[in-house]
């Protein structure tokens, strides 16, 4: 792995870990109303990001096509506001583990459905690292109780979870992390202050209190302005199917800060998971692959002779210099 690549990973890295961290925030949020929440989160966060957009964004933003804005609104939809709706209607009839072992298959999914959109076959040890990684978030989490509303409502949660990183990928290249962050949060406020007043009505909104303040201030500044740019640029670097391999982080930073809290306890299967998601993601990424490959070092340079006269595909001489020290 080059350099490129190893920033990328790790801002994958982060951005998943701070997901997985704040599901101690969520928890604190139950009583709120999750359309309300997720309009300050994001329209919090897309003031918050605006001014890092750069000098261009202005004209980046109006260079964007209708599809493309299509697009746009679309991974708000079901990558973000979709996404947080599912889960919390999942889990309604099903334990918290049933959506979070769907969502940990994200990473074969992603990992079949970008290669065959971009023409080409999926990559062996991309298609493999995902496998472990999503049986390691599995055995991290385990199987709960659950129903048929559980189970389609955790396929939902899936869908956006792959949304979040294939619907980004086109529109990703023109805005850069930064913009983009900042238009899908705006765009994502926008939806959810419709959805809020089409389904609560006027109770839509209120004034957090200090506990829930704190929390979505948690989850607008650090989750969403420092975890989506931080995502944005490590798929930028390393493409998104090797970034969502560490999505499988999710939920072993949830396990790992959940004793913190006193909401659950980590032990041998937590240990067992987080292992198989490390290899995982090391197999995918290619760091195993680059550990494994023996390093060539290249002999030093003697100085340079004349080759012999050999004739060439016209059978004219030809006068060749080569190098005593041999080529890669």
């Amino acid at each position: 792995m080059n350099a490129a690549t190893t920033r990328g990973a790790l801002l994958a890295a982060l951005a998943c870990v701070l997901v997985g961290g704040s599901f101690t925030a969520n928890s604190v949020l139950g009583d709120y109303p999750y359309a309300g929440g997720q309009f300050l989160r994001y329209g919090l966060a897309c003031l918050l990001l605006l001014p890092l957009a750069g000098k261009g964004a202005v004209a980046a933003l109006r260079s964007l096509t209708p599809r493309l804005w299509g697009r746009l609104a679309l991974l708000a939809a079901v990558g973000m506001v979709g996404f947080n709706l599912a889960v919390l209607a999942a889990e309604r009839t099903a334990e918290p583990a049933v959506p979070g072992v769907f969502v940990g298959c994200a990473p074969v999914v992603v990992a079949v459905l970008v290669p065959l959109a971009d023409g080409r076959r999926p990559q062996r040890a991309v298609l493999y690292g995902a496998s472990a990684v999503a049986v390691g978030a599995f055995t991290v989490q385990g199987w709960g109780r659950t129903d048929g509303a559980g189970i389609a409502f955790s396929v939902c949660a899936l869908a956006g979870e792959v949304g979040f990183a294939v619907l980004a990928v086109p529109v990703l290249r023109p805005l850069g992390p930064r913009l983009l962050s900042a238009a899908v949060c705006g765009v994502a406020a926008v939806e959810s202050a419709a959805a809020g007043l089409l389904l609560d009505g006027s109770a839509w909104l209120r004034r957090p209190d200090t506990v829930e303040t704190a929390a979505l201030l948690w989850q607008a500044v650090v989750v969403t302005v420092v975890g989506f740019v931080c995502w944005y640029m490590g798929m930028q670097r390393i493409g998104a199917e090797r970034a969502t391999l560490f999505s499988g982080l999710i939920p072993v930073a949830a396990a790992c800060t959940a004793p913190l809290v006193g909401t659950g306890s980590y032990g041998p299967a937590q240990a067992v998971g987080s292992a198989l998601v490390g290899a995982g993601v090391a197999l995918g990424s290619g760091v195993l692959g680059t550990l494994a490959r023996p390093r060539l070092t290249r002999a030093p340079r003697g100085p340079r002779r004349p080759a012999p006269c050999v004739p060439d595909r016209g059978g004219r001489a030809s006068d060749a210099v080569v190098d005593d020290a041999p080529n890669r």
